[in-house]
């Protein structure tokens, strides 16, 4: 059937030594490292830890990380063949047309959409809630929160977050100037958050509470958090509230902190020499990152109960820790604030990277309009893309609660996973012949490890996620049928 098309990887490799008129070939191994740790540390680390902590995993998030990561070196491994062998934009879009048909890579691509949008308005929401603490808490609710947010405090409705917007805008900007601008600001970036990171650790352990980190499992009969007026807040019964099954939910929700490493992949393209950087900056980033989330979780559960971050220190979950619990550092609330923003503003550059990537892909493959792959004259980036992204992004960022776009943004890097998991397994059967720079370890062992991890970890979260993400991809289906079909490169050949 038409749908379950193929590209060749010998037209892929033609496509990607024919790149003279495309994208700039400009990233070296460090540039791509610095890009996964600029993605990976952000949003995951300063606001999701609090909330898998507080609301599943309690002082076992460590241990969620440690299950996320797992998932992710299953599927890091995977990626990083593919990456290896086909060094086009696009990633598992890009390695899912090669493998499993024009169908399924409709369909990741159209996961990776969910992914990489929502992601950059989630990390948005939270860099706009770090800029009003930092401001002492100055700019107005209405203007900082989405219409679906009320102040706990005055009841005032929210109307639309604009800082998140203004800072979507502004690195749009930027990418339209051209990657190797964007990787030189983000590796600056990284180089400060990072020591931010491993200064707050390294001081914030002195202030461990080893009753904090007791029980390290929330247990079943956990008394609910409660509002002031003695009315419950949160409810800690539900099985994936508490216990084994708590700390598979924190993983899922802390997997959220991971998608830093395949939007790497995205920038194949861009790459001086893929077939051996490739590799290179998706397991480094990971590993490293990896080591950094353990670490900085087990200092922030034992500083603080993990009970606070229902319900004070959610938002601002470091700043929170450190002016109630450190108060000797309290510059060092001011510096980590200061960090995080600039954190915060690597991981959603990356993420549009990432996203006008894969755009740009399936707009070359007739799969979407043609505006989507047009290139600037000068700087040679995907300007129209990177423009209407930020009017697609932006919405997100300016109108949807952060919490309701991580989950969702979680389940479409999972998806993204368990298919790139299977495309490497099915590669190895259809082309054990084909050069592999890098091989991934005991297949199909790892790619299938891969995909029962990552496929745990969808099934735990929410039913409303589940259901929100069904309707996405049927809304998807509906776009391939009555125009991506139709408009196919493959389908005019034919």
């Amino acid at each position: 059937m038409s749908i379950f098309r193929k590209k060749s990887l010998d037209y892929l490799l033609a496509e990607a030594s024919g790149s003279e008129s495309g994208l700039k070939r400009t990233l070296t191994a460090w540039s791509l490292i610095g890009l996964g740790i600029g993605a990976i540390i952000g949003a995951g680390l300063f606001v999701r830890t609090a909330a898998a902590a507080g609301e599943h995993a309690g002082n076992a998030v460590t241990i969620s990380f440690i299950i996320a990561a797992i998932g992710c070196l299953f599927a890091g491994l995977c990626y990083a063949e593919f990456a290896s062998m086909i060094p086009i934009a696009g990633s598992a879009y890009t390695y899912a047309y090669a493998t499993m048909g024009e169908l399924v890579a409709w369909v990741i691509g159209w996961a990776l959409v969910l992914e990489y949008a929502l992601g950059a308005a989630t990390v948005s929401i939270a860099w706009s809630e770090y800029l009003n603490n930092l401001l002492g808490g100055s700019l107005p609710f209405s203007l900082t929160h989405s219409p679906f947010e009320h102040s706990l405090v005055t009841g005032e409705r929210g109307l639309v977050n604009l800082p998140a917007i203004f800072i979507i805008l502004c690195l749009s900007l930027l990418l339209i100037k051209g990657t190797q601008e964007s990787a030189k600001v983000n590796a600056v970036i990284v180089f400060l958050k990072v020591g931010i990171v491993l200064l707050f650790i390294g001081i914030g352990w002195q202030y461990i509470n080893p009753t904090n980190h007791t029980p390290y499992l929330i247990p079943d009969n956990a008394a609910p958090v409660l509002n002031n007026d003695g009315s419950v807040l949160y409810d800690y019964s539900s099985i994936f509230n508490h216990g084994w099954w708590g700390v598979l939910r924190g993983a899922a929700v802390v997997f959220f902190a991971f998608i830093g490493f395949d939007a790497v992949s995205t920038a194949a393209q861009e790459a001086k020499n893929p077939k051996r950087d490739m590799p290179i900056g998706i397991l480094a980033s990971l590993a490293i990152c990896t080591f950094i989330y353990i670490t900085f979780s087990h200092v922030l559960t034992g500083i603080a109960p993990y009970t606070d971050f229902v319900k004070a220190g959610k938002e601002a979950s470091v700043s929170y820790a450190i002016q109630h619990y450190m108060h000797s550092y309290m510059w060092l609330s001011t510096l980590v604030s200061v960090a995080i923003i600039l954190g915060f503003s690597s991981v959603i550059l990356v993420i549009l990277i990432g996203q006008s990537r894969v755009f740009y892909s399936m707009a070359k493959d007739g799969l979407l309009p043609k505006i989507f792959s047009d290139l600037h004259p000068k700087f040679r980036t995907p300007w129209k893309s990177n423009l209407i992204l930020f009017a697609f992004v932006g919405f997100f960022g300016g109108f949807i609660p952060g919490s309701v776009a991580g989950d969702l943004t979680s389940i479409g890097t999972l998806f993204a996973f368990v298919i790139v998991c299977v495309g490497v397994i099915i590669m190895r059967k259809a082309d054990p012949g084909r050069p592999r720079p890098f091989r991934t370890p005991l297949v199909p062992v790892v790619p299938l490890l891969g995909i029962i991890v990552c496929t745990a970890m969808i099934v735990s979260l929410d039913k409303m996620t589940l259901l929100t993400a069904g309707g996405w991809m049927v809304f998807g289906l509906l776009i391939y049928f009555f125009y991506s079909r139709k408009n196919s490169i493959l389908q005019l050949k034919e």
